[in-house]
């Protein structure tokens, strides 16, 4: 079957996760992808070597590309990369700011001898004045976009517990360059698009934002509790677990005082007349539903919530994870000859994976030679 983007060829000089992760997604999506890396190779290589050898972030985010070590800074590899950029479709980048500008191959000057060409940029902080030379990585624009500032518990502040802003980078990179493809098949015309972590951490703050900008409040750190709505946390049970529970109106608080609790006089208490009254008298609310929850197994807990149709979830481990029934997974060959195993594609599509080999992960140069002779002088 002919995938959707089989015939683009991108050119990627990229490195870490947040452009591997968005031309990966172009890669399942049938683009060829001609990955540059230094002689040393992408440093997300040695992150760790979880993955039979490869790190498990360079397998996540790299399989199926063609690898070419080139040396920007040497006039006939900088010569070899222009001819590539020439017939190619997309050039994604995300080295340090002014890195690409300064060697002559910024967005501006690409798309010059390129018209088609659709260029994306991935920064920390974008172009402004003052911030461009800012360095950033995962968990310092975490700290900066104030997302640290509103996790983890009452008494410490928490980071996310995987890349979050450089996986969101990469995904809305994705998004804008498919959107800009659409766009030139109609004008003919390439685009220059730019993506942040900070721009995209801050549009996903936009929730806390206007709370505090307009609405004079900021959400505090309440651990594994939601800031606004109550009861919506996690409760422990007779043997310790913890199960989270999810309240969204009012028919289901009165389901869950009548049918889990059997408090069914709790779902017209006063304290606890509404969502505002149950946050504002949280932890009365909290205590009474504790004295219940603690003498129940978590077995039976589950069975009550479930035939009451309360929304619930246990909180897993990553053992849990993996048996979970929900989980998908693909298989990838690594650079030392065995396959891994990875979480699926988060898209379901059959047809899509229908008669495809095991994509494979590159070693540091693997295509050099190949590239080269393809697109000789």
């Amino acid at each position: 079957m002919t995938k959707p983007l089989q015939g683009i060829t991108v050119v990627a000089v990229e490195q870490a996760v947040a452009a591997p992760l968005c031309t990966a997604r172009l890669v399942d999506g049938g683009a060829r992808v001609i990955k540059i890396e230094r002689e040393s190779g992408d440093f997300a290589r040695g992150y760790d070597g979880a993955a039979h050898g490869d790190s498990s972030y360079f397998a996540w985010a790299n399989h199926g590309k063609e690898s070419l070590v080139l040396d920007i800074k040497d006039a006939d590899d900088a010569s070899l990369l222009h001819r590539i950029v020439a017939s190619a479709d997309v050039f994604v980048q995300n080295l340090a700011p002014g890195a690409l500008d300064r060697a002559g191959f910024g967005a501006a000057t690409l798309q010059a001898a390129n018209p088609r060409l659709i260029t994306c940029d991935i920064s920390g902080y974008g172009e402004q004045a003052g911030l461009a030379e800012k360095k950033a990585y995962d968990l310092l624009v975490q700290a900066e976009s104030g997302l640290i500032g509103i996790s983890g518990g009452p008494g410490e502040l928490g980071r996310v517990g995987i890349s979050l802003c450089d996986i969101g980078a990469g995904v809305t990179a994705h998004a804008a360059i498919l959107e800009a493809l659409i766009a030139r098949s109609v004008s003919g015309e390439g685009a220059q698009l730019g993506v942040s972590l900070f721009d995209v951490a801050a549009e996903w703050m936009t929730v806390p934002l206007v709370q505090h900008h307009h609405g004079g409040t900021s959400p505090t750190r309440v651990g594994l509790k939601h800031p606004t709505i109550a009861p919506y946390g996690a409760f422990a049970t007779a043997e310790g677990a913890l199960t989270l529970l999810s309240i969204q109106n009012e028919r289901e608080w009165a389901r869950l005082c009548t049918d889990v609790l059997d408090m069914p006089d709790l779902a017209t208490d006063k304290r606890f007349a509404s969502n505002t009254e149950r946050v504002q008298n949280r932890v009365e609310l909290e205590e009474t539903m504790n004295g219940v929850i603690g003498t129940l197994s978590q077995d039976e807990f589950l069975r009550r919530l479930d035939l009451a149709s309360i929304a619930n979830g246990s909180v897993n481990g990553l053992d849990d994870v993996v048996a979970h029934q929900a989980m998908r997974w693909r298989t990838i060959n690594s650079t030392t000859g065995t396959q891994v195993t990875l979480p699926a594609h988060p898209v379901r599509n059959p047809s899509a994976a229908r008669d495809n080999p095991l994509p494979s992960l590159p070693t540091i140069g693997q295509h050099t030679e190949a590239i080269r002779s393809e697109f000789s002088a």
